[in-house]
């Protein structure tokens, strides 16, 4: 079993757990004490409802990590809380992308649980991903 503790976030990270292969770009389990945040699927929208990036999964992929940002930090966390992000992509092919996003606001040694879901079609049809994410907030006077 590998662990990450003391990170300064507060959780404890398990990339592979007994008998469980290793994970590759995510872990396994993150776990932790405090507030919980549950932020909406967020698509590449910019702040006036239009899309960012048609047609561009590295374009869109920044974006929504932009409005995950935001999102979480009207909830008094950052990405350091992140236990959990699902990722919804309407091909597989912008997998790339969107790891290069998320690599960009997260190191290697705070990733998060992880689930990727191929879905036929989002609620508009030129966004090409929406995400969601799962956060602990540690209390004031935790970790």
């Amino acid at each position: 079993m590998t662990t990450s503790e003391n990170d300064g976030s507060g959780l404890t990270r398990i990339t592979a757990p007994e008998g469980v292969a290793p994970g590759y770009g995510y872990n396994h389990v993150v776990w932790g004490t405090g507030r919980f945040v549950a932020v909406s699927g967020q698509c590449a929208l910019d702040e006036k409802g239009e899309v960012v990036g048609e047609g561009d999964p590295a374009a869109q992929a920044r974006q929504v990590f932009e409005n995950l940002r935001r999102c979480l930090a009207a909830a008094g966390a950052g990405f350091e809380h992140v236990v959990k992000l699902t990722y919804f992509m309407t091909d597989t092919a912008h997998f790339p992308a969107v790891r290069a996003a998320r690599d960009a606001v997260l190191p290697p040694h705070l990733l998060p649980a992880s689930s990727a879901v191929v879905v036929s079609a989002l609620f508009r049809p030129e966004l090409l991903m929406e995400i969601e994410a799962y956060a602990i907030v540690p209390e004031p006077g935790g970790h």
